[in-house]
């Protein structure tokens, strides 16, 4: 069985944990742990906004940060990073795995509006690159949902943008030879209990990461 690590809250990692337990892996949240040997692969969930001191900016447009969790989030990205081993960030996880290879985040894109969580995540249509692994699972356009008002806008060196929204915000961004993947929307939040009608199932994703944490597909 693989074991997955979520350095989120516990209730964070609720939606990803009942994911991969659907799919016979285990996951658990791994914030105040400090031996990461046993698992197989690190996912980066959600969160609050992302400490612009990160990555060298004042507070402009940011509504509310932690710090220490985003400090400590970095640390385990790191030893995953030196572990060589596959990540997933999703939302936050994404944008600090941006913050982490040295590149920024926009604390608040214009348009905001149409993605960020208004008493429930919006949903919105997208589109990806053709001979990328999203493709293979939905076709080149395709729903999902959005709850952020950061973004990441440009992906830092060793990364390329892989999926859009139709206003051009960044959904979604590979590494070009690592096992990392990033997306910009809430995949755990568009499956089992929380499947609804108008995105995609988010199941898949977590079945393709499994995948290439087993070596039988790549990100890349």
């Amino acid at each position: 069985m693989l074991h997955i690590a979520i350095a989120g809250s516990p209730e964070g990692a609720a939606n990803f944990v009942a994911a991969f337990d659907a799919l016979g892996a285990s996951a658990r949240d791994v914030l105040e742990e400090t031996d990461f040997s046993a698992y197989d692969a690190l996912v980066l969930p959600g969160g609050a906004d992302i400490d612009p001191a990160l990555f060298g900016e004042e507070i402009n447009g940011s509504r509310k940060i932690e710090p220490e969790r985003d400090r400590r989030q970095l640390e385990i990205l790191q030893l995953f990073l030196e572990a060589d081993k596959p990540i997933l960030g999703v939302c936050k996880g994404h944008q600090l795995i941006n913050v982490a290879f040295g590149g920024k985040i926009s604390q608040n894109i214009p348009e905001f509006e149409t993605h960020q969580w208004i008493q429930a995540d919006q949903a919105h249509e997208s589109r990806c690159l053709p001979d990328c692994f999203l493709a293979k699972l939905y076709g080149t356009e395709f729903p999902i949902n959005s709850a952020h008002h950061q973004a990441v806008i440009t992906p830092v060196d060793g990364f390329h943008a892989i999926q859009w929204a139709p206003d051009g915000v960044l959904e979604a961004m590979i590494h070009d030879t690592r096992p990392i993947i990033g997306l910009q929307w809430h995949p755990e939040r568009m499956c089992l209990s929380h499947r609804r009608a108008d995105t995609v199932d988010g199941l898949p994703i977590f079945d393709y990461f499994l995948k290439v944490i087993r070596g039988e597909e790549m990100v890349y």
